[in-house]
C-alpha cells in the first residue's frame, strides 16, 4: 500500500449548520486512526462524553476553545464547565498549538465561547466509527428545520458516544465572546 498525501483544502467534506470537516485520512486509506479537520462555529459546544472503545487527539490550529479532558470529583448532567478534578485540574481556554489526548472512558468536552470559529485537527482510533458518526449526524443535521434529539441519541448508542452533558449550539454573534 502507498502511502497518502491530503493537499490544503481537500479531503471530502461535511457541512452542516453546527459543523464543518474535512475527512483527511480514513479507515479506507488504511490508518490506524481516522483524522479529521474541523471548524468550530461559535456557539457550539460538544457537550462532555466518553467513549469506552475509542480514544481521541485534538490539536487547535486556530482560534480558542474550552477543553476539558478528566473525571470530575462530581458529574453534573447540567454543564461541564465547571467540573473540577480531584487534582484540582479545571477546564482549560486553549489557543492555537494546544493539544488534548483523550484515553478511552475519559469524560472530554470542547466549546467555541468566543465570538470567531476555531480550527482543529481531531484524529480518533480506531478507524471508521467515529467517520461513520460524523456523517450519520450531518444527516440528522440537514435533513429538517429541527434536530431529531432521539435520532441523535440512537447514534450515540450505536457508536460508543456516552452523553453526560447536553450538546448545544447557539451560533453566537460576530464580535460577542464570553470568558470563562
Amino acid at each position: 500500500m502507498d502511502g497518502l498525501i491530503v493537499p490544503p483544502g481537500q479531503g471530502r467534506r461535511i457541512v452542516t449548520r453546527a459543523q464543518e470537516m474535512t475527512f483527511k485520512v480514513t479507515g479506507a486509506d488504511g490508518g490506524f486512526a481516522s483524522v479529521f479537520e474541523v471548524v468550530v462555529p461559535p456557539g457550539f459546544d460538544s457537550g462532555a462524553h466518553f467513549h469506552s472503545h475509542s480514544q481521541e487527539f485534538f490539536y487547535l490550529l486556530e482560534g480558542e476553545l474550552d477543553l476539558l479532558s478528566f473525571e470530575p470529583k462530581e458529574r453534573s448532567s447540567d454543564g461541564w464547565h465547571g467540573w473540577e478534578a480531584p487534582d484540582g485540574r479545571r477546564v482549560v481556554r486553549a489557543g492555537a498549538g494546544s493539544a488534548m489526548f483523550v484515553p478511552e472512558h475519559t469524560p472530554h468536552a470542547f466549546a467555541n465561547r468566543t465570538g470567531t470559529p476555531a480550527r482543529m485537527l481531531f484524529q480518533c482510533a480506531p478507524p471508521p466509527d467515529h467517520e461513520r458518526y460524523f456523517e450519520e449526524l450531518a444527516d440528522i443535521f440537514t435533513s429538517g428545520a429541527s434536530v431529531d434529539s432521539e435520532a441523535v441519541q440512537r447514534l450515540r448508542v450505536r457508536y460508543d458516544v456516552t452523553q453526560l452533558t447536553p450538546l448545544h449550539f447557539t451560533p453566537a454573534r460576530a464580535g460577542a465572546g464570553s470568558a470563562s
